[in-house]
């Protein structure tokens, strides 16, 4: 008499079901997702073009490299995490409302927020240059790296967990980091064509009405850029959540109630 194993595959990430209603909660809360990322985007850019210029911030014209100072080039790399964070924070809050069909609350949003900034910025950075150094070797690597820590801000805004939330998010995106990896490569595709307009129409107004036009331009498209990857997390998060612990996006929101 033999003893058999049964094996039970685990059950399916559903990327195809995550892309589709990311676009879908972007579509319905679209000028919601404008209003809450737009402020931060626009400080970034503003603050960005103050320390490096504007040349590089908006990616028009050439620059010298002997133009670029270093120290300034990293400050507002540091700033841009925290303002990222902040964004990324109020817009996964916004997600779970809109999945939920309540009503969307911009204004309650931002304590939260901003209560988590410290962890989400400096774990940002931490995970951002883990993924980075990846990338050095091979582009797939370091997708691998940043799916094992992508679902980071989900896990700081809604379980409180601070500086653990990179071990929270390794936990989690435990057999499924390449779905994950599938997941990015798609709506980085999508980010890409965005991003692609983005540049053109920007080099049209810089052109026509100077910086200030082409400013209000990138802070609005990157707003959507923002909302559509904040809200893939969210999902991710939540779909990862209801497969391991059985939690469901209501209970996950009732942290917020």
């Amino acid at each position: 008499m033999t003893d058999s194993t049964t094996f039970q595959a685990p059950q399916p990430l559903g990327v195809g079901s995550i892309i589709s209603e990311s676009f879908s909660i972007l579509g319905r809360n679209i000028l919601s997702v404008v209003v809450l990322a737009l402020g931060p985007t626009l400080l970034g850019l503003v603050i960005s073009g103050l320390l490096v210029g504007w040349g590089v911030t908006l990616g028009a014209g050439s620059v010298s490299p002997g133009d670029i100072s270093i120290p300034m080039v990293i400050l507002s790399a540091v700033i841009q995490i925290a303002l990222a964070g902040v964004t990324t924070g109020l817009l996964i809050q916004l997600a779970y409302d809109a999945k939920l069909g309540k009503p969307v609350t911009p204004m309650a949003y931002i304590a939260p927020a901003l209560a988590v900034i410290v962890p989400l910025t400096v774990l940002s950075f931490v995970a951002g240059l883990a993924a980075g150094i990846a990338t050095l070797a091979l582009i797939i690597p370091g997708l691998w790296v940043y799916a094992v820590f992508s679902v980071m801000p989900a896990a700081v805004i809604i379980e409180k967990v601070g500086f653990g939330g990179l071990g929270r998010s390794v936990e989690l995106t435990r057999e499924y980091r390449w779905p994950i990896v599938g997941a990015v490569i798609l709506m980085g595709i999508c980010n890409f064509v965005i991003q692609l307009v983005a540049g053109f129409v920007i080099g049209l107004i810089a052109g026509s009405t100077g910086i200030v036009g082409a400013l209000i331009v990138m802070g609005l498209l990157s707003a959507v850029t923002y909302g559509l990857g904040s809200i893939l997390v969210a999902l991710i998060y939540a779909r990862l959540r209801e497969i391991k612990e059985g939690t469901s996006v209501r209970d996950i929101a009732a942290v917020f109630d």
